[in-house]
């Protein structure tokens, strides 16, 4: 009976770890920060277009000369619901330095979940309806939230999986801010 008790303890252990770790596949990706890549090994973000929550169409290109935070997110996903407060309050500080988050949602049930929530939440950004073909531009998207920030220039900067600190992100931005212009 000990051993049992002590194996649901570990499982329940075990449990809770994977639930602060997010919807990543492999946890240990939560834990390393990425930083902002170098300019000379950035890649061109891939270009799509999708529908906001107005019907609108919108294309990640008409954001060139922006940094934009682009997040692969659900409502479904804890360590998402973590982070959207802070995009918001990006959204709300960055944007007069040309700053624009984007939030690419992947759930299932579509509009008929996310509408709700983002108006419950109070989401400032512009929230997209995310696709299988678009997640596959950006390398498949298996774990949720998924990040990448785009410099002025539309290439991928950084990528976060899994949920990193609010602090990550600030320094990330304040390396692309302080970049100089047209490079």
């Amino acid at each position: 009976m000990r051993a049992v008790t002590l194996h649901l303890k570990t499982l329940s252990a075990l449990a809770l770890v994977a639930a602060l770790a997010g919807c990543a596949r492999n946890p240990a990706s939560v834990e390393a920060a990425s930083t902002v890549k170098s300019e000379s090994t950035r890649k061109a973000a891939p270009d799509f277009t999708l529908k906001d929550a107005d019907g609108k169409m919108v294309k990640l290109s008409d954001y060139k000369g922006k940094v934009v935070l682009l997040n692969f997110w659900a409502t479904w996903c804890g360590p998402c619901k973590i982070e959207i407060p802070w995009f918001k309050e990006f959204e709300t500080n960055y944007k007069s330095k040309g700053f624009a988050v984007l939030g690419v949602a992947m759930d299932d049930e579509g509009w008929e979940a996310v509408r709700p929530y983002i108006q419950q939440q109070q989401v400032n950004y512009r929230v997209l309806m995310g696709t299988e073909p678009v997640g596959a531009l950006y390398g498949g998207v298996e774990s949720l939230p998924t990040t990448f920030l785009i410099d002025r220039q539309g290439r991928i900067a950084a990528t976060h999986i899994g949920l990193v600190s609010k602090s990550v992100y600030v320094n990330d931005l304040k390396d692309l801010f302080d970049a100089p212009a047209g490079k």
